[in-house]
């Protein structure tokens, strides 16, 4: 059977982890490949569909499987020549997966019940004892996985209370529309981040901010067992809250910021934190972030970098996209980074 490359070329994956196999021998479900997540005793096994297949050795890689961890993310890109059975053993997870499919599919039993991942659905899963995958042949996926105690925190502070049951997300995700199209465009944005030594990813300031975001979006566009409880209206806004909300902001936007910290320093819940600045601000907490962000590099090069480059201070306070940087600044104050730092140094 011919063996096609890999869907991504393994050079452009050099900030990630790469190990690849040319030997069916090392699929065939005697051994194991492990998550790569610290104190996790999960391990998933695969198992080539074509018993034919099993004694076989290729000159060209039949699985490619990449990963690389930022923050609280785990990303991952895995590449399979071959129909694979894979199951999962250990414990249950203590991560939720967002599986891209990039060609072929993949379908997933979980519980009795199985779905299929495909390029136009992708898949939300807890990848567990509960869980198997059918992988189909020449096929290419990406997976975000989330700390589940991080999207139930998040959870918790958007309803304003404890949970009562476990978080469940329906495991099939259609992007074509609404907030799931949204989300789509954010995990694409994060894997070609992934890539990148100076993105996103390797930033803690911006990679904080992204992380929000993304679990935000997945609270709101992937129905789950709670989503019913998020669609009531919000509590009453509190202006104090703001206050404090934009005086932490201002004394930390350099620093790594969770909106979790920022509600807890508001002295609110998510929730309420949402609900108040958009009431009183007209915009997100994130948004508001972005925008104080911007007002404090444009306070710095109006006060002059010294010998700190425009992009060195935009980079300290989490713009590493140095044109969308641009434009958003210019959007701002009516002129270019480059501008305002020209006036500064001739004063």
């Amino acid at each position: 059977m011919p063996i096609d490359a890999p869907w991504i070329d393994p050079a452009q994956l050099t900030m990630f982890d790469v190990s690849q196999t040319r030997s069916a021998e090392a699929l065939d479900g005697t051994s194991r490949v492990g998550e790569r997540v610290a104190q996790s005793s999960r391990v998933y096994r695969y198992q080539l569909q074509d018993s034919a297949l099993w004694r076989g050795s290729f000159a060209s890689p039949i699985f490619t499987l990449a990963t690389r961890h930022a923050g609280s993310l785990l990303a991952s890109y895995a590449d399979s020549q071959f129909a694979t059975e894979v199951s999962v053993d250990g414990d249950e997870g203590d991560l939720f997966c967002l599986t891209t499919m990039l060609r072929g599919d993949m379908a997933l039993t979980r519980n009795g019940a199985t779905v299929t991942g495909t390029a136009a659905q992708g898949l939300a899963w807890r990848p567990g004892p509960r869980s198997r995958l059918l992988i189909s042949d020449r096929s290419a996926r990406t997976n975000i996985f989330f700390k589940v105690s991080e999207v139930e925190d998040a959870l918790e502070h958007m309803l304003d209370r404890r949970l009562r049951r476990p978080l469940e997300f329906e495991p099939l995700v259609d992007w074509s529309h609404g907030l799931a199209a949204s989300l789509k465009w954010q995990l694409d944005f994060m894997m070609r981040e992934f890539q990148r030594p100076d993105g996103v990813a390797g930033s803690a300031v911006a990679l904080a901010s992204m992380t929000d975001l993304l679990v935000t979006l997945l609270l709101r566009a992937v129905p789950h067992n709670h989503t019913d409880q998020l669609e009531v209206a919000p509590a009453g806004a509190v202006p104090a809250y703001v206050r404090r909300a934009e005086d932490f902001m201002r004394a930390n936007c350099a620093a790594p910021i969770r909106m979790a910290q920022v509600a807890a320093a508001a002295e609110c819940s998510l929730r309420t934190l949402d609900a108040v600045f958009r009431r009183f601000r007209g915009t997100t907490p994130l948004g508001a972030l972005h925008a104080i962000r911007l007002e404090q590099v444009h306070a710095e090069l109006r006060r002059g970098a010294g010998d700190a480059s425009i992009a060195t201070v935009a980079r300290r306070h989490g713009f590493t996209n140095a044109a969308r940087f641009g434009s958003a600044f210019r959007r701002r104050f009516g002129e270019t980074p480059s501008e305002v730092a020209r006036r500064a140094s001739r004063t």
